[in-house]
């Protein structure tokens, strides 16, 4: 399921609908914008089944809900300390490491349901799941099949873009971070275990403002193209402020972040 926030403009009816909605706490969730700079620089999106309550036809980057296993599988490499500072700034609920580590393999769990694309390091031999500090491989889900490509997932050249949260009232609410990655660190592209989104292909940052977005989405795009204006994707850039995107008293927010 794709953690994009839920488009501000939409609107909710019902007042039950309304007073449930109130209540509901964003929920942690993570997307992945993979990046291709061997020409012009290009972004892998897909467009949401027509079927789906939450946003129908728009076109998102991969990603969706974290849970509690992404915390704890194995990884070839970690995040970087920049990364991990930042993941942490503001954090709801109970900060921790084992939690932004968690957000990131959600991203990369999800890229490789919705997408097909593993980014990671190859093993030579598909993994069995359990280690010192994985769960039991029944719990595994969606990474045992990640992990039986022979593909161990990878943090280290994961970039913390951007961060939004959903506005009150919506039916679904999402503490989304936003990863970037250099398309290189694709290591196998399989059959997508999951078909959320469909007509998934490369668009420049031209491209991508002419596609029918969300307008969260629409705005990350816009950092992102800002971002890249500093240097390659998977550069060093610790100065980058991280866009954080949020409503307050009605009205729609934009702070940057910084350790």
């Amino acid at each position: 399921m794709t953690g994009s926030p839920e488009n501000p403009d939409s609107a909710q009816s019902g007042s039950s609908q309304k007073n449930a909605a109130r209540t509901q706490r964003p929920r942690d969730a993570a997307t992945l914008i993979i990046v291709d700079q061997s020409g012009p620089p290009r972004i892998l999106m897909g467009r949401r089944r027509p079927q789906q309550i939450f946003l129908p036809n728009k076109f998102v980057f991969p990603g969706g809900r974290a849970d509690k296993v992404d915390r704890s599988v194995p990884a070839a490499d970690e995040l970087h300390d920049n990364e991990l500072a930042k993941l942490l700034l503001d954090m709801k609920g109970s900060p921790s490491a084992a939690r932004a580590r968690g957000l990131a393999l959600a991203a990369l769990r999800e890229t490789y349901e919705e997408a097909g694309l593993l980014i990671g390091r190859e093993t030579g031999e598909a993994v069995q799941g359990a280690q010192d500090r994985s769960p039991s491989s029944n719990d595994l889900g969606t990474w045992e099949g990640f992990f039986g490509e022979a593909i161990s997932p990878s943090l280290a050249p994961l970039t913390f873009l951007a961060r939004a949260i959903t506005p009150p009232g919506r039916p679904r609410r999402y503490d989304t971070r936003f990863f970037i990655v250099n398309a290189t660190h694709i290591a196998k592209t399989v059959q997508p275990p999951d078909d959320e989104l469909r007509d998934l292909d490369w668009f420049t940052i031209d491209e991508a403002r002419r596609l029918d977005l969300p307008n969260i989405t629409r705005a990350i795009v816009e950092d992102l193209n800002e971002f890249m204006k500093l240097g390659s994707v998977g550069s060093s850039t610790p100065d980058w402020g991280v866009p954080f995107y949020f409503f307050k008293s009605g009205s729609f927010e934009r702070v940057l972040l910084r350790p």
